[in-house]
């Protein structure tokens, strides 16, 4: 059914996270699929100034904070080890998710979503948008 599932994850997002894991689990297990998670950084040019030390320093201890957070969801969910890989990268969630999904040859996204808000209406969400453009099909889960 499915050899490759994309998982976009907010790591600060935990009860989003969990309720996405359970469907991703299900899905890998049934079909075999290797899962494939990912979280976005943002651009850190655009928090050097309210930081005292420079660009690298903030984008490594994003970065580390965010491989320790994807190692965690890693050890939580049950599937081998082999299954499973990640990424990380600086950027609009919504455009790295669908240029990563692209170059892994995912069959599907699944992503963790909350209840449509006001703001999410007026501004949009990561979830709404990747829906909009993503060229497989998404599994929004809330």
């Amino acid at each position: 059914m499915y050899k490759t599932i994309l998982v976009p994850v907010d790591i600060s997002e935990d009860v989003l996270t969990e309720h996405a894991l359970k469907h991703v689990e299900y899905l890998a297990k049934m079909s075999g699929a290797k899962v494939h998670f990912f979280h976005a950084l943002p651009d850190a040019s655009a928090f050097v100034t309210a930081y005292s030390f420079g660009i690298k320093e903030f984008e490594n201890q994003a970065e580390v904070k965010a491989i320790e957070g994807l190692k965690k969801i890693m050890a939580e969910i049950d599937l081998p080890l082999e299954n499973l890989a990640y990424t990380i990268s600086f950027g609009s969630p919504r455009d790295e998710v669908l240029q990563l999904a692209e170059e892994i040859e995912a069959d599907l996204i699944v992503i963790g979503s909350r209840r449509p808000s006001v703001k999410t209406y007026l501004l949009g969400s990561n979830a709404a948008a990747i829906v909009r453009h993503a060229k497989i099909s998404v599994m929004v889960v809330r």
